[in-house]
């Protein structure tokens, strides 16, 4: 496969998580990125009706067009760089490991 810049665009082609773009999202993103393919490989990225949700450890992060509402991407980010959440998001949707649900993501917060 030729070495593509962007990974987000490798992901899409092949549909799949490959060596060459496991490396360049590490590579890239560091411990985000690790994090990201743990939480997309274990189905932690979940689309509502109203919002993609990724769960962390301690938890649920909103995701919307690549904006999340964790404090590491309020605080610590560029609005150039991405949080492991939205990372998670990116490679979920691109290799179809998201995990869908018909309702809505602001109903089901209220019980948690």
């Amino acid at each position: 496969m030729p070495e593509v810049d962007d990974w987000r665009a490798a992901l899409a082609d092949t549909g799949e998580l490959t060596a060459p773009i496991t490396e360049r999202i590490l590579a890239e993103h560091g411990d985000r990125g690790q994090r990201a393919i743990e939480a997309a490989s274990e189905g932690r990225v979940k689309q509502y009706n109203d919002f993609t949700v990724v769960v962390g450890h301690e938890d649920e992060y909103i995701v919307e067009e690549g904006n999340c509402n964790c404090q590491d991407s309020q605080y610590n980010l560029d609005h150039d760089e991405s949080c492991w959440h939205a990372i998670a998001t990116d490679i979920a949707e691109r290799v179809g490991e998201v995990d869908h649900h018909d309702m809505y993501y602001s109903e089901v917060r209220d019980f948690i």
